[in-house]
């Protein structure tokens, strides 16, 4: 998810992302330790996700 998507989403949406990703990135992680994944640059990407996420809901705090 790119930074200009996500300033475009609201609270909710931001906290439901949120949760999606820290689920999948989990589901990654483990699939990666039992059996390497075929492209293990997915895992960099979500935790990239991640971050772009909580720090735009920190911004928004902070305001």
């Amino acid at each position: 998810m790119k930074q200009q998507e996500v300033v475009k989403l609201s609270i909710e949406e931001l906290n439901e992302q949120l949760v999606e990703n820290k689920k999948k990135y989990g589901e990654l992680k483990m699939a990666h330790a039992v059996s390497p994944l075929e492209n293990p640059i997915q895992i960099k990407a979500v935790r990239k996700s991640i971050a772009r996420i909580m720090t735009e809901l920190n911004k928004r705090d902070n305001n």
